[in-house]
Parts: structure tokens; sequence; C-alpha cells
């Protein structure tokens, strides 16, 4: 019985783990609106205090209610209204931190796969020559689309072209052409030489995808230019599809040069 119990209640607190930011975002917006009510009724009743206040004054006198005495007549009644706006923003600024902290960790995270990735593909290219290198990751392409079955993935519809395409590192089919993704590298490679360095982000915007929070984690540098990497292959339903990749993966950290 207790075994049970103990169970449970890890196996909520892994729930509110992970989905702490849906948790504190969904708590923000609730006492954002908690907020605006109770600070909407202690108006009124503010108002009536006044109103009540100055009934009795002109039975005595003509003088009228300065704005101090009316603050302490009210005050009492937006507190309630003040701890639930500080409450509010408190969520908010924890479920911004937790999402950041998210963020960096996956960017560390893919940080360190992709230098295993580079190291893994320069012994690769050692071992086997630079065209037996290109053939396996074009088999990697062909693999990756064929287990990502088109038919069960929303495509995005980006305005940029009518050729299915399929981004390696977001696992998104879109409708583009090889013009597009072209222009989209040039603009990278563009930013870099005069920006010194480009998020994924900005390719994807380039391109008509939506960006990611991985996105805008991760991107290139000046020491570190953008090459795109197209393998032509069949979709689940049978589609001539673009596998985008990158000869040189975007990294965390990318614009520590920028000026």
């Amino acid at each position: 019985m207790l075994t049970g119990v103990i169970k449970q209640v890890r196996y909520a607190r892994f729930l509110v783990n992970e989905n702490s930011t849906t948790v504190l975002t969904g708590l923000g917006a609730a006492g954002v609106v908690t907020t605006a009510y109770l600070t909407g009724r202690a108006s009124f009743k503010a108002a009536r205090l006044i109103d009540e206040r100055i009934s009795l004054e002109s039975e005595g006198d003509e003088r009228e209610i300065s704005n101090l005495e009316k603050a302490k007549l009210v005050w009492h009644g937006y507190i309630p209204a003040v701890l639930v706006g500080g409450a509010s923003i408190a969520f908010i600024l924890a479920s911004n931190r937790i999402a950041t902290k998210r963020i960096t960790a996956l960017a560390l995270a893919s940080g360190i796969s992709e230098r295993a990735f580079s190291e893994y593909k320069e012994r690769v290219v050692e071992k086997f020559g630079e065209n037996k290198a290109r053939d396996i990751r074009d088999d990697v392409a062909i693999h990756r689309v064929a287990e990502d079955d088109v038919m069960n993935k929303e495509v995005v519809v980006t305005g940029t072209g009518e050729v299915l395409c399929y981004d390696m590192h977001t696992g998104r089919y879109f409708m583009s052409s090889m013009e597009a993704i072209k222009r989209a590298e040039n603009h990278i490679n563009y930013e870099l030489v005069h920006f010194c360095s480009a998020s994924l982000s900005e390719f994807y915007h380039e391109i008509g995808l939506p960006p990611t929070s991985y996105s805008d984690a991760v991107g290139w540098d000046v020491n570190n230019h953008m090459e795109v990497h197209v393998t032509t292959v069949m979709s689940s339903d049978n589609r001539p599809c673009l596998a985008i990749d990158f000869s040189n993966p975007p990294v965390p950290e990318y614009n520590r040069h920028r000026y």
C-alpha cells in the first residue's frame, strides 16, 4: 500500500517537473485574470466607501476629502489584487527562467553531440574518402525520410516553392525549392561575412519555416560558415523530396563574435 502511494507521489512529481513551464504559465495567466477581477471589485468597494465618507462629511461641514485620506480609506481593499498580481509576475518569471535553463541545456547537449558528430565525420572521411562519406550521409537521409512517414506529418506551406522538403534537424516537412534553399544559404553566409554570426532561425525565416526554441539557440559564426547539404530522396508517398542538412552543423554560442 505504502509503496503504491510512494510511486504515485513520484509520478506526480515527475509530471509536475516535466510540465512545470506549462503549469507556471497557466497559473500566471489565471493570476492576471484574477488580478483584474479583484482590482475591479476593490474599485467598486472603494468608490462606495468614498461616497459614504463624503456623505458623512457633508452632514457636518463642506470640507473636501483629500486624496491622501481617500487612499488611507480604501488601500486595504486592494491588498488581495496586489498579492495575486505579485504572484502572477513570479509565476511568469519562474516559467521563463525554467524555459531558459532547458533551452541552454538543450543547446549545450546539442553542442556536445555536434562535436562528437564532427569528429566521427572526420574519421569517416579519413578512412573511406570524401565520396564514400557523402554516400553514407545520403543513405542516412534516405532512411530518415522513409521512417518519418509524410502521411502522418503536417507539411508546412512556406510560399517559397512547390517541392517537398524535409528538415533533418527538426524533422519537419515543408514545401520549398532548391533555388529558395540556395538563396537562404547565400543570405546566411552574407550575414556571417558582414555581421559575424547568424542563427538557424534566420535560415528558417529565409525559407519560410517557423523558428523553434532550438533554432534560436544555435547557429553559425564567422569561423563556421554555413553549407547546405541536400539529398534527393523519395518520400513514403513516392514523391521526390529534398532532405536538408548542413555540412557544418549549427552550434551553441554562435554569436560570441557578434559586435
